[in-house]
């Protein structure tokens, strides 16, 4: 399903909306009562009944054109809380096109839950907008969240819960990239993928001065149901922290917990494969894990010719997400897309998850359109049905620059992998450039080559010396070093750097593949 446009095209439209005059706050059509242990009790409840599908909203919404759906937004004059002068604001996207099914919304205000009408005069519309038929209990598609940042007049935006189970966020400065989702079933199997659904939102309305607002939702799916609270903190990095707790219907014998999704199409390893101005496309350019052990591994992504799965075995991971490094405009030349402003995303377990794996999924793309890459935790264990299980995670998007996700300080990342072949084009070679620090700053320098550190290079193939060289541009080091993958497709790369017997650098891993 190609979301990414859509969902980059109504938060634009929206800003087209003048904000001088403010409408009342949609009306109510049911009022219910809400504790901190309501969504959970209807996923418990939900998950002792048979699965059934919800209603489709009418044909005619379902059957608009993707030129038809952009002729309709939510005008943000019309906002939740916009006459309440609250550091947030709610807007509501309307159904219908890649969204058949429309969600409940509520508003949580003193202990009671207030579902909102669907009401076709919140949206704005062009002239030749197509008419349709409206019924105040049809719900909607999702909502997107507003926050007046300091300084600003304005709220701006900064989350998206649309589609399925996916949700997006940005810190203040950043351009929308990669999502998140509430739960993965049964990625890259061979019978398919299940995409659980949030069904309903629940929205507590923050009070004056409040620097967070609260999500919860309830999923459904044949498997599974599951209750989830978002506590969400806008700023330069915008925090959640997540509870979720599933109730499965059958055994889960392949979750993903914490699932993230992201676009991949190219980068300096794999440019000939593509005939475009652009040095680089992705919205992420590598995989971090802070395993266990205290490791830190980076994994380049890839776009493989065909399907390709990465299993990091663990035991109660310390994090993991999927970053972008690249934060140059030159390193993308888009002045359209803005690849660099994107976000990296990081997920801190709460508590012990116990073991399993990091799985990494790379689907092979043509487009940039599509997200092609899956990053999430599957635990060891199957979840078995008629049971309960929490998992709570904190969540930050962030440039990982101006604010930094907590893992650790005294391994240098990993900027940048170079893929090609030798200058004798006898056997490829990779350059993996890696950040400056106080270790490697201090390495003596002798005819072009640093000494004082040691390069450790893992592959099954046949490899060359390493060679590490100072990177003037990057402020740190490169690490050079050749191999032959002979008549083997698919070769395992792993670097890193050692002084006095320590870790200086992140684990580098890379698969290279044939192509």
């Amino acid at each position: 399903m190609n979301r990414r446009t859509v969902l980059a095209g109504v938060s634009a439209l929206a800003l087209l909306t003048p904000t001088a005059t403010r409408a009342a706050m949609p009306r109510f059509i049911e009022t219910t009562p809400f504790t901190p242990d309501t969504v959970r009790e209807m996923a418990r409840a939900l998950a002792a009944k048979p699965f059934e599908p919800r209603a489709e909203v009418p044909a005619e919404w379902r059957n608009l054109t993707y030129d038809e759906y952009r002729k309709i937004w939510f005008d943000t004059r019309s906002a939740i809380w916009a006459e309440q002068d609250l550091p947030f604001e709610m807007d509501l996207f309307h159904p219908g096109l890649y969204f058949p099914r429309a969600v409940e919304v509520d508003v949580v205000r003193a202990g009671e839950a207030n579902r909102l009408a669907f009401d076709f005069d919140l949206f704005d519309k062009t002239d030749d907008a197509p008419e349709l038929p409206v019924d105040e209990n049809m719900g909607y598609s999702g909502l997107r969240l507003r926050h007046q940042f300091a300084g600003e007049e304005n709220h701006r935006e900064f989350a998206v819960f649309q589609g399925a189970s996916y949700f997006r966020a940005i810190g203040a400065m950043q351009a929308y990239g990669l999502s998140a989702r509430g739960l993965a079933l049964r990625t890259g199997d061979p019978e398919g993928e299940e995409f659980p659904d949030f069904i309903q939102f629940w929205v507590q309305e923050p009070a004056q001065g409040d620097p967070n607002i609260v999500v919860h939702a309830l999923m459904d799916s044949p498997s599974v149901t599951g209750a989830f609270r978002f506590r969400l903190t806008p700023g330069v990095a915008c925090e959640m922290g997540v509870d979720c707790t599933l109730f499965p219907r059958v055994d889960l014998d392949h979750v993903g917990i914490a699932p993230l999704t992201s676009m991949f199409l190219y980068d300096q390893t794999n440019r000939p494969r593509f005939r475009d101005f652009r040095p680089a496309i992705h919205d992420s350019d590598g995989l971090l894990v802070w395993n266990g052990a205290g490791e830190m591994l980076w994994r380049s992504l890839a776009n493989p010719v065909a399907l390709q799965v990465s299993s990091f075995v663990d035991n109660n991971p310390r994090g993991f997400g999927l970053m972008q490094r690249a934060r140059k405009l030159s390193d993308f030349a888009d002045l359209e897309a803005h690849y660099h402003d994107r976000p990296s995303l990081w997920i801190e377990p709460e508590g012990d998850w116990g073991p399993g794996v990091v799985r990494l999924v790379e689907i092979p793309s043509t487009e940039e359109i599509y997200d092609n890459i899956v990053a999430y935790w599957r635990p060891r264990a199957p979840l078995p049905a008629g049971s309960e299980h929490r998992f709570a995670y904190k969540m930050l998007w962030t440039d990982e620059e101006n604010a930094a996700p907590p893992p650790r300080r005294d391994v240098a990342k990993v900027l940048n992998t170079h893929m090609g072949l030798n200058f004798k084009r006898d056997a490829w070679l990779a350059a993996v450039d890696f950040a400056g620090s106080p270790v490697l700053d201090a390495l003596t320098e002798k005819y072009g080559a640093l000494e004082g550190a040691t390069v450790h290079v893992g592959a099954r193939v046949e490899t060359g010396s390493p060679v590490l060289q100072r990177n003037p541009e990057t402020g740190g080091v490169r690490v050079a070093f050749s191999f032959d993958p002979a008549d083997q497709d698919l070769v395992e790369l792993r670097a890193q750097l050692f002084v006095d017997g320590e870790a200086a650098t992140e684990v580098w891993l890379y698969r290279w593949t044939r192509s």
